[in-house]
C-alpha cells in the first residue's frame, strides 16, 4: 500500500490517460447489455439530437457553472480533435456515486448544527442536487474511526449472546436515516476491516489474519448485524467479507489479511448459505481491493461453489491500473464491477483544486466497466479526524472542528460533474478519440431513461477545442484549462 490513499494517483493518471482519450479501454460492448437497452427503447441510435446542449464547467474561477449553451450543426472537418459518439455501443448500467460513512465521517456530519447539516445533506444527496445515491459503512471499526471497536469484543463468544450495534446508535444510525429520509434511493454497500479479536489468533483487531474455525460464527455476525441495522431502518444492499484483503497493515490499524482460499471458503460455505438460510437478499461482493489483484478476481470466479452466491467485485485504485478490471470482464462479462473506495489527501497541495485528477480518475473507473463510484470519507475535520490509523486522508468536505466551516475539495467537485450528469439507470456509451498527446482530453459519455445524452469532458492540459460528433451532428466545446466541462442534450424524438 502507498504511503498515503492518494498516492496511486500520482502514477495512474499518466498512464490512463492516452487509451482512455483515444477509446481504446473497454472498446467492445457487451452485447447482452446492448440488447437490453434496445430492448426497452434506451437505445434508438438513428436519433440526431437537436436544442441545445447544456453546459457545466470546473475550473480555478467556475465550479459547476452554468456556461453559455450550445448548439448542433451539421458536420464537418475539423481542425481541432474529434470525439466521436455512438449510442449503438453501449457497455454498463450505472447504479450511483458517493462516498464512505465512517464511524468518523459520521461523527463529523453529527457535529453539526441541525440547520447547517439539512443544508449540507439537501447539496449533496437531494435528487435535485447532487444527488449521491451510494454509499459505504464500515462493519465495526474503519482506521477512520472515534475507536477501535467490534460488535462483540471481549472473550471468545462462538454464540454471539454478546453482539450489540450499541455503539452505532450514537451517530452512525441517525446520520444514515437522515441521509435515506434526503434520498431514499441510497444504496449502501457494508464492509468489515476485522473480524472481532477473539476470532483472530493475535486477539486482535489490529493486523493479523482469521482463525478458520472462527468462519461459522463469523457468518452469523453477518448475519445479525444486517438483520439489526434493518431493525433499525437502515437496510444494507451489498457487502463485501473483508476490506482490503492482501494486507494487515503492520497490525497499525483494524485489519485482516484474507488469502483467497479464505474467501472462497467463506462465502461458498459459510456467508451465502447463511444470507440465504436467513432470507437476506444482500449482495456479495468480492475482493475490495487493488486493480492489480485482477488475476486472483478470475480465479476466484472460476469456483462454481462461489459463483452460486457471487459474481460482483469490489475494486480500490491504489495499486495497478484501471484497465486491470477489463481483464476480469473479458473472462466473466456477466460479473458485476464496482469501485468502493478513494479520496483526498487533507495535507496535499492540491486539495482544493485536484479536480482535474479525480475527474482522470472517475472516467477510467468507468470506462473499464464499474458500475459506481464510492469515494472514502465524505467528511472529516481539518486535521483528517476522527483517525486511529496510520494514513493521512481528507474529507470529500472538510468540516472544521472549531468553526464548522464547511470546505469542499477538489474530489467533491470533480464528483459533482458525475454525480448530476449520470444517475442511477443511465447506461455508459462509446465515445472515441484520435487525441493521443501528452496533454489528452478524457471522456466518457452516458445515456439516461429518459433520453438525455451527456459526456463528462476532463481538460487537464492548456486551453483547447474539441467536436463532439455525434451522427450527422457536431458541436464545439472550447475546454477551459484544467478543468472539468459537462455537456448535456436530448435526442430530437425526445423533443416531440
Amino acid at each position: 500500500m502507498s504511503k498515503t490513499r492518494r498516492d496511486f494517483l500520482k502514477t495512474a493518471t499518466a498512464s490512463m490517460a492516452t487509451s482512455l482519450a483515444a477509446g481504446m479501454v473497454a472498446a467492445t460492448p457487451s452485447h447482452a447489455a446492448t440488447g437490453i437497452a434496445r430492448a426497452s427503447g434506451l437505445l434508438r441510435p438513428d436519433d440526431t439530437p437537436s436544442g441545445t446542449i447544456e453546459v457545466r464547467i470546473t475550473d480555478a474561477t467556475r465550479k459547476f457553472a452554468a456556461a453559455p449553451p450550445l448548439t448542433w450543426t451539421a458536420a464537418g472537418s475539423s481542425a481541432g480533435d474529434v470525439i466521436t459518439l455512438d449510442p449503438s455501443q453501449t457497455f454498463q448500467e450505472h447504479l450511483g456515486i458517493g462516498g464512505a460513512f465512517t464511524d468518523g465521517a459520521c461523527y463529523t456530519f453529527h457535529r453539526l448544527s441541525a440547520g447547517a447539516r439539512d443544508g449540507l445533506f439537501h447539496e449533496m444527496f437531494h435528487p435535485s442536487e447532487m444527488g449521491l445515491s451510494a454509499g459505504r459503512i464500515c462493519i465495526g471499526s474503519s482506521d477512520y474511526s472515534t475507536e477501535v471497536y467490534s460488535y462483540d469484543e471481549g472473550a471468545p463468544d462462538p454464540g454471539l449472546a454478546r453482539f450489540s450495534i450499541e455503539h452505532d446508535r450514537a451517530w452512525i444510525l441517525p446520520i444514515l436515516r437522515q441521509v435515506r429520509s434526503v434520498n431514499p434511493d441510497l444504496w449502501l454497500l457494508a464492509s468489515p476491516w476485522s473480524p472481532p479479536g477473539w476470532m483472530k489468533p493475535n486477539g486482535s483487531m489490529l493486523g493479523g489474519c482469521m482463525h478458520q474455525k472462527s468462519m461459522p460464527a463469523y457468518a452469523g455476525y453477518f448475519v445479525k448485524f444486517l438483520k439489526a441495522y434493518e431493525a433499525e431502518g437502515v437496510r444494507i444492499n451489498s457487502i463485501t467479507s473483508q476490506n482490503e484483503v492482501d494486507t494487515e497493515q503492520d497490525g497499525r490499524m483494524p485489519a485482516c489479511a484474507w488469502p483467497q482460499e479464505y474467501e472462497i471458503g467463506f462465502v461458498s460455505e459459510h456467508l451465502g448459505p447463511a444470507l440465504r438460510k436467513s432470507g437476506l437478499d444482500t449482495n456479495i461482493w468480492l475482493l475490495d481491493h487493488n486493480y492489480n489483484l485482477w488475476g486472483r478476481v478470475i480465479c476466484s470466479l472460476d469456483d462454481p461453489s462461489l459463483r452460486e452466491f457471487c459474481h460482483s467485485v469490489a475494486w480500490h485504485g491504489y495499486v495497478g491500473e484501471p484497465e486491470m478490471m477489463s481483464r476480469v470482464h473479458a473472462a466473466y462479462p456477466q460479473a458485476e464491477m464496482f469501485w468502493t473506495e478513494g479520496g483526498p489527501d487533507y495535507t496535499a497541495k492540491d486539495y482544493l483544486t485536484d479536480w482535474c485528477n479525480w475527474g482522470q480518475t472517475f472516467t477510467g473507473v468507468f470506462r473499464n466497466w464499474c458500475r459506481c463510484m464510492i469515494g472514502w470519507n465524505l467528511a472529516l475535520d481539518e486535521h483528517g479526524k476522527p483517525n486511529v490509523g496510520p494514513f493521512s486522508c481528507g474529507g470529500t468536505v472538510t468540516i472544521h472542528s472549531g468553526t464548522d466551516e464547511i470546505t469542499r475539495s477538489g474530489h467533491f467537485w470533480a464528483m459533482n460533474h458525475f454525480a448530476r450528469s449520470i444517475r442511477r439507470g443511465a447506461r455508459r456509451f462509446a465515445s472515441t478519440s484520435a487525441d493521443s498527446g501528452s496533454e489528452t482530453v478524457i471522456h466518457v459519455a452516458y445515456q439516461s431513461p429518459e433520453g438525455a445524452q451527456t459526456v463528462v469532458l476532463t481538460n487537464p492540459g492548456p486551453e483547447r477545442s474539441v467536436q463532439l460528433q455525434l451522427g450527422p451532428s457536431a458541436a464545439l466545446v472550447t475546454l477551459a484549462p484544467d478543468s472539468i466541462t459537462s455537456a448535456t442534450w436530448r435526442s430530437r424524438s425526445d423533443d416531440k
